[in-house]
């Protein structure tokens, strides 16, 4: 969060938007809650695997971008769990 450039309460905001544009996107029913946690966790999770590959996502954008994808990605991992 701090490589962003944005602070903990901008990272709960963006956190929560991410990881709402992945529920609708992915077409999953969760709470407010988990959504923060999605797009929080999604987008550290994004950011390391992206990183593997040479791809650095800064800004708000790049953080909502990033939350995004890893926000899709953990509730696809979840959804392979389930099953």
């Amino acid at each position: 969060m701090e490589d962003a450039g944005i602070g903990w309460i901008a990272a709960i905001i963006i956190g929560g938007i991410a990881g709402w544009l992945a529920e609708m996107f992915m077409k999953s029913n969760m709470g407010v809650l988990m959504n923060i946690v999605l797009g929080i966790v999604g987008a550290a999770v994004a950011n390391l695997l992206l990183g593997l590959i040479g791809v650095s996502l800064g800004g708000w954008l790049g953080y909502l971008v990033a939350g995004f994808i890893g926000a899709c990605v953990l509730i696809a991992i979840a959804r392979a769990i389930r099953r």
